[in-house]
């Protein structure tokens, strides 16, 4: 899961490991049933943290669930992060990002799990994929690489697909995804003004491995 800089005494280690199984036990929540009206009890007997452990770090189960969210989010755009080094091209950000979010149903399940159930809500979030989808948009388009205006609209469409794949992929287990991805990120580049055959070439392309 994503961390910050390291505690620098005991103390604040107890105090930041109490808070992320917090976070970790509101994240197994969402991905298992997706209901926020665990009481504060049983979110705090699964992370194995006393009761009055929870107001140490959180006002409000919304604010502690909002956390495990934008903790999952977060912990996916890394993972796109670490597999997309040394990418240049905008198109083959975005279709590389498709297909990995594809291939992260069977690797990574809790995370799309969270990602189909609540992602919608936070596409145009500051943390997570979102600001590194925006980023290569708006790359793409001052470089001439996609047509699209603005890349504000762009994200939610590409987004609003994104998260169709990621319910496609949890649905419906018996498709090929790599294919499903590539034709999705195909539309998707086509949209944002890629020709034809670039666009297909591009969704082709050797992609990277998942851990």
């Amino acid at each position: 899961m994503p961390t910050s800089a390291p505690p620098k005494n005991r103390f604040e280690r107890r105090r930041a490991e109490t808070r992320q199984a917090l976070v970790r036990a509101a994240r197994q929540i969402l991905a298992e049933t997706g209901d926020t009206s665990a009481s504060i009890q049983v979110i705090a007997e699964r992370a194995d943290v006393g009761f009055g452990s929870f107001y140490n770090h959180f006002a409000s189960k919304t604010e502690l669930f909002d956390a495990a969210v934008t903790d999952a989010l977060e912990e996916f755009g890394q993972v796109i992060d670490e597999r997309v080094q040394g990418i240049d091209d905008p198109a083959e950000l975005v279709a590389t990002g498709f297909r990995l979010t594809a291939r992260m149903a069977d690797s990574h399940p809790e995370l799309m799990r969270i990602l189909r159930d609540r992602g919608l809500a936070y596409i145009h979030s500051d943390r997570g994929l979102s600001p590194r989808a925006l980023r290569d948009l708006e790359r793409g388009i001052a470089s001439g690489r996609f047509s699209s205006a603005d890349p504000t609209t762009a994200l939610s469409a590409l987004g609003g697909t994104l998260l169709s794949l990621v319910a496609l992929r949890l649905s419906r287990p018996d498709l090929d995804g790599d294919e499903t991805a590539s034709d999705l990120a195909e539309m998707v580049l086509r949209m944002l003004g890629v020709p034809p055959d670039d666009a297909r070439e591009v969704t082709r392309l050797p992609l990277p491995g998942l851990s």
